[in-house]
């Protein structure tokens, strides 16, 4: 039931965010933009739909909001695709980047080191953050230098463009620092503040 309300809604909201075409358009004169891009002037709401439709092409009203709103003679399909594609384009820029988390053990395996190394990189490219958290388990705690020399492995194996944003900190069982990509600064090695414990 849910299902079917929301699709109602999204529906309703494309309508409603949909420019109006042809003979939807309300106003009585209208600031008319040829097929060609160029402006034929205000024309009344009759004379804009019969220039549309001696060309055989769609009238669309593209600024409602101006004085008087502006009009295009354009082939709607085509038209609606470029601006559902542009739409699409501005949303994934504006969509905020992710800080990703990334756990890595002491006694942690070749292998395994480089399947999350991997992991990493690929959220790197995509233009991520990463925090890296390096785990202390049991009595490892007392040899804390392991942890920076891990931090340090993980930093050297991402290669030349990374760029370290948090200095290595600990926060209970882990030592964690967080990275990222710059495609001029060379790799700085995490700063050793090591705390005596």
């Amino acid at each position: 039931m849910h299902s079917g309300i929301i699709s109602l809604r999204i529906w309703r909201y494309k309508i409603a965010n949909r420019p109006r075409i042809n003979e939807a358009i309300r106003a009585d004169s209208l600031r008319v933009i040829g097929e060609d891009g160029r402006q034929l002037g205000v024309l009344s709401r009759e004379q804009a739909l019969a220039a549309a439709r001696a060309v055989e092409l769609d009238l669309v009203e593209v600024s409602p909001d101006s004085n008087p709103p502006v009009a295009r003679i354009v082939d709607w399909g085509k038209y609606n695709y470029q601006r559902t594609k542009q739409l699409q384009k501005s949303r994934a820029k504006s969509k905020p980047l992710e800080m990703k988390q990334m756990r890595v053990g002491l006694k942690i395996g070749e292998h395994d080191l480089e399947v999350k190394l991997r992991k990493v990189r690929g959220f790197l490219e995509a233009g991520h953050k990463v925090k890296i958290a390096v785990v202390y388990r049991g009595r490892e705690l007392a040899h804390k230098d392991l942890g920076y020399k891990m931090a340090d492995r993980v930093v050297k194996e991402l290669g030349d463009n990374i760029a370290v944003d948090q200095q290595p900190q600990f926060a209970g069982r882990f030592l964690t620092f967080t990275i990222r990509t710059t495609s001029h600064a060379k790799a700085k090695n995490p700063q050793r503040d090591q705390e005596t414990g």
